[in-house]
């Protein structure tokens, strides 16, 4: 009988200590659900960051850009496919004038290919984004990195192409570029210390720091989703 008492006593505090490891992750899982939910809709407050602004993803179907401004976006960036003219020309020109209707001013982003050379990609720049003082800076997104390149890419070889197409992209726009920069890439080649362009930073929610200096621009949301469009939109907003 003794024994049955002190089994059944250490039984007690272990089934106590169940339910509270339980508790503890059905909290925790609301709160991943509360914070899923919350950043569908979240933006930066705008006391803050007065100027703010949305990427629209190439592939993404049609934007209401009168929707967009209407909470909150003053400018957009479209993105230039790197195939060059043709219907994704057409598709970045009806976007940008559909865009500056709805008063919004607009932005040319290219995604740095590291398997491509850098004439490619700044002749598809050329070819699809007109030489328009109007346009906001170019940017140039430094975010794919050459190990699945074949045949191999060095990364000296990618440092130096991504110098080649900033100089020829600038050549073109007649404005300094500004870099979209991932954790990844800047990791990988230093790019935030040796070149010195302002720089555009993503992490949701979060400020991001991993560039180790002040950034323009800051991807705080990868996925906003509104009224604008059916696919969700990423926000950006303006350093002050």
């Amino acid at each position: 009988m003794a024994r049955r008492r002190r089994s059944q006593g250490r039984k007690a505090p272990r089934r106590w200590l169940v339910r509270l490891i339980a508790l503890i992750v059905l909290v925790g899982i609301a709160f991943v659900a509360w914070l899923w939910w919350d950043m569908r809709s979240w933006r930066p407050d705008e006391a803050r960051y007065p100027e703010q602004g949305a990427l629209i993803a190439a592939a993404s179907g049609p934007v209401r850009f009168e929707t967009l401004k209407a909470i909150g976006a003053r400018f957009v960036y479209l993105p230039v496919a790197q195939a060059g003219g043709g219907p994704a020309a057409q598709s970045f020109a009806r976007r940008a004038a559909a865009a500056r209707a709805a008063g919004l001013k607009v932005g040319a982003l290219i995604d740095f290919d590291p398997c491509l050379g850098a004439d490619v990609q700044s002749a598809a720049f050329a070819r699809m984004v007109p030489r328009d003082p109007e346009l906001l800076p170019p940017a140039l997104g430094l975010v794919r990195l050459a190990d699945a390149c074949a045949p191999k890419v060095s990364d000296a070889a990618v440092e130096s192409e991504v110098i080649t197409l900033i100089n020829q992209i600038e050549t073109h726009a007649g404005k300094p570029v500004i870099l979209r920069l991932s954790r990844g890439f800047a990791e990988r080649h230093g790019t935030a210390a040796s070149v010195a362009r302002d720089l555009w930073l993503m992490r949701d929610r979060v400020r991001p720091d991993y560039a180790g200096r002040p950034w323009l621009l800051w991807s705080a949301n990868s996925a906003l989703v509104s009224e604008a469009s059916e696919e969700p939109v990423e926000w950006v907003v303006v350093q002050q």
